[in-house]
């Protein structure tokens, strides 16, 4: 059978001659639904089930997609009580398969994508976990970077303005098209930038979509660290905002919307219950909130490029770029303190 952007005997080979107790047998794989950028396979083998992360098939941009970071960083975190999966190899050569990649553990749970996952919940149930979430983003924030081998993986000075440099130049390689707005919400953004606190381990794309939920609604594991590095935790809690239910008006959604029905706690609520756990200032969050809506903007044009030049493979893309332009509306109407 023919996987998208993974060559299996190759990999066969590879796993044979570096990691022979790894996968023994044959192997076989698929893609995992849900993802939007790197693309993730399940790999099975007479040994059972892992997981295999490689960037998208085409149109790489620099840093966006580094394989080696984002298995630092969760190996790092392995031993703390941020749950992750267990990592098991790193291969840094594009030979192989086209591309760097790891594999992984796999982790069972719930991946709770949309309402067709989150119908049966209870309110309880669905405050337990999304409580749970946000707890976990607290845990993350509180690791001291040094203690875990990642005191150099970034440098929290500067950092929101580096950010909108790289989204921006993400923009300029991505874009095919006139999006209006999107450069003025760019400017606002870089004119009314927040001075940051001390900085933190930052997931990046932190969301109830980006985590495996056990069958006793905690988190079982955090996803998708492409994104991960040192800066500002209020960048994380402003994405999470953006996701909590204010995705939901976007034409043709693929985006994650598993908040959208009645039982899960509000937006304040879990800020409230973050601010709690650590001292923080959150007068400046909308502008956090206006840059998360803006980097979700770069982030589905990207996507939207990548699709329709036939450089990535998975469900969902084909409305991706109808978003790009209510994402830019949200995210002026987030700056000038208005309600999403």
């Amino acid at each position: 059978m023919t996987v998208p952007g993974l060559d299996l005997e190759r990999l066969r080979d590879y796993l044979d001659a570096q990691a022979p107790d790894l996968a023994p047998g044959k192997l076989a794989a698929e893609v995992i639904a849900g993802g939007k950028s790197n693309l993730t396979y399940t790999l099975r083998s007479d040994d059972g089930v892992l997981v295999l992360r490689r960037p998208p098939l085409g149109h790489v941009l620099a840093t966006a997609h580094d394989m080696g970071r984002e298995f630092r960083v969760i190996s790092a975190l392995g031993p703390t009580s941020v749950p992750v999966p267990a990592t098991r190899l790193m291969c840094a050569d594009p030979e192989v398969i086209g591309a760097p990649f790891y594999l992984m553990s796999y982790v069972d749970g719930t991946v709770y994508r949309g309402a067709a996952e989150t119908a049966s919940l209870t309110p309880e149930r669905a405050h337990a976990m999304s409580y749970h979430l946000i707890d976990v983003l607290a845990d993350l924030h509180d690791v001291d970077p040094a203690a875990v081998g990642l005191g150099d993986f970034g440098r929290p000075a500067g950092y929101l303005d580096r950010q909108l440099r790289r989204w921006k130049a993400q923009l300029d390689a991505s874009r095919s098209r006139e999006l209006p707005g999107i450069e003025e919400l760019h400017d606002a953004l870089a004119a009314s930038v927040p001075a940051s606190g001390p900085g933190a381990i930052v997931h990046g794309d932190y969301r109830l979509d980006n985590a495996i939920v056990g069958d006793d609604d905690r988190i079982a594991a955090v996803l998708d660290w492409e994104m991960a590095t040192l800066g500002d935790p209020l960048a994380d809690l402003g994405l999470l905002l953006v996701y909590w239910g204010r995705l939901d008006d976007l034409p043709g959604n693929s985006l994650p919307s598993a908040v959208a029905r009645g039982g899960f706690p509000s937006g304040d609520d879990l800020i409230a219950r973050y601010a709690r756990r650590r001292a923080v200032d959150l007068r400046r969050l909308p502008w956090y909130v206006a840059f998360g809506f803006f980097k979700l903007a770069v982030i589905s044009e990207g996507i939207h490029y990548r699709f329709s030049a036939g450089q990535t493979v998975g469900e969902g893309f084909a409305h991706m770029g109808a978003a790009v332009l209510p994402l830019v509306a949200k995210g002026h109407a987030a700056l000038a303190g208005d309600q999403p």
